[in-house]
């Protein structure tokens, strides 16, 4: 099912219609974290500009070669995540992503309870393009820092996602944890 998660305009930028994850409610905080490595191994990732995170996996597994679809797999802590995990899978090697920035990604979103897929670019044949000012705050948190190239996980509280009003129509349950897996393809 294709769903647009925008509360109420779509972001469209190549005529494909995109996920644009406009976020309901908000959450600021602060928080560091640790130096990523380079590699293709999973690394503990730096902090998001302006948000709160852990490092760890969340109780997610997530494999697959760069660039294509991952298999992600939850895990039973997924459904109580509390707050938002942020981890680089890829470090990339491109710019880095800021705040304010418009993001070209490929992504897949997980429900935390669920355990089910409820969107993805790959499966669209088409990354997603849109203002991180604009998207859930677990994405506004979340994605900052990371750079061009470069995988991320993010394990995101249900409400720092949607809260209690997921979009109708979208299989989010009302205060779901929800689980990203992003290659950030580029910052036009």
């Amino acid at each position: 099912m294709k769903i647009n998660l925008c509360v109420i305009a779509p972001v469209s930028i190549v005529a494909a219609t995109v996920l644009a994850l406009t976020g309901c409610g908000s959450q600021t905080a602060s928080g560091g974290g640790s130096t990523p490595t380079a590699g293709t191994s999973q690394v503990a990732s730096t902090a998001p500009a302006g948000g709160a995170f852990v490092t760890g996996d969340g109780g997610v597994t997530v494999t697959g070669a760069a660039g294509a679809k991952p298999t992600t797999t939850i895990g039973a802590e997924t459904k109580n995540t509390t707050q938002l995990t942020v981890k680089d899978l890829i470090v990339g090697t491109g710019a880095e992503a800021k705040a304010t920035d418009t993001i070209t990604a490929h992504y897949v979103g997980i429900g935390g309870i669920s355990g089910k897929q409820f969107d993805s670019s790959w499966d669209r044949g088409q990354a997603a393009q849109f203002p991180l000012n604009g998207v859930i705050v677990g994405w506004q948190n979340g994605i900052p820092g990371m750079k061009v190239g470069g995988r991320r996980l993010l394990v995101i509280p249900g409400d720092q996602a949607y809260g209690a009003n997921p979009p109708q129509g979208s299989g989010i349950q009302p205060n779901e944890p929800l689980v990203f897996v992003v290659d950030l393809v580029s910052i036009p």
